[in-house]
């Protein structure tokens, strides 16, 4: 049976390795099997710029994107809050597609919505504001054109500054509104399913608007135990490692 996969929140970095290496194996064992693998954010802890390729930076990840692409798998990426900047130069080296946030797309019949899902957490004002800052072309070009040293820099420091705002902040601010959800399944006409990672509180939740049936399914991320959900016609199910 045809299948597609679904991850987020990896949050690959040099300081976990072993994440990288249950990422590597996770391509060449189960998803060379797949229809199709969407990497729904927060592949990587942080991403400075697509110069950071040329400088040796997760060699071992895009070649086996690479390779799994090369096998005929598409592979598909949407940016998170902590890798936005991955752009044309990733896609190329690693044989993925960008998608957009929120993006809709039919698989086995069904629509199925795809989001990262920090744009959801509405809640958390000050981190919207930042978010949409950041977001911003001129924000964007102006850190670029600093030195990729300055700008890996920069981003430590304020990942550093990011966990200490997060230890005092409550967990309801940080996970999803409700409201921020159904009115963006009202927007999208309510598909079937909603799919999405970056509170890493992976969970199946029901939803029925207006008379239509939506389940949100949450992915859940890498930082104990890898996991991912597998779409086939019959519908979700969540898969550890």
């Amino acid at each position: 049976m045809d299948y597609s996969l679904f991850i987020s929140d990896l949050h690959i970095c040099e300081s976990r390795p072993h994440i990288t290496q249950a990422f590597v194996h996770f391509l060449k064992t189960t998803a060379e099997h797949a229809q199709a693998l969407y990497i729904l954010g927060d592949l990587f802890e942080y991403w400075a710029g697509d110069d950071a390729i040329a400088a040796g930076k997760h060699q071992a990840v895009i070649t086996a994107l690479k390779h799994l692409s090369a096998q005929g798998v598409s592979v598909y990426l949407m940016h998170g809050n902590r890798d936005f900047l991955l752009d044309e130069g990733f896609e190329k080296a690693a044989g993925a597609t960008i998608l957009s946030d929120p993006s809709l797309i039919m698989l086995y019949g069904k629509p199925v919505l795809l989001s990262h899902g920090d744009a959801l957490c509405t809640d958390d004002v000050a981190y919207q504001q930042f978010r949409n800052e950041v977001r911003g072309d001129g924000w964007k070009t102006q850190f670029l054109s600093q030195p990729l040293t300055s700008r890996i820099a920069y981003i430590e420091d304020l990942r550093t500054k990011s966990e200490q705002a997060k230890s005092v902040k409550s967990m309801q601010i940080m996970d999803v509104n409700q409201d921020a959800v159904e009115n963006l399944l009202a927007e999208y006409h309510f598909p079937s399913l909603f799919i999405h990672g970056h509170t890493h509180r992976p969970n199946k939740h029901t939803y029925v608007l207006q008379g239509h049936t939506c389940e949100r399914w949450v992915l859940g991320d890498w930082y104990e135990q890898g996991s991912y959900l597998r779409l086939d016609a019959n519908g979700c199910k969540t898969q550890l490692l």
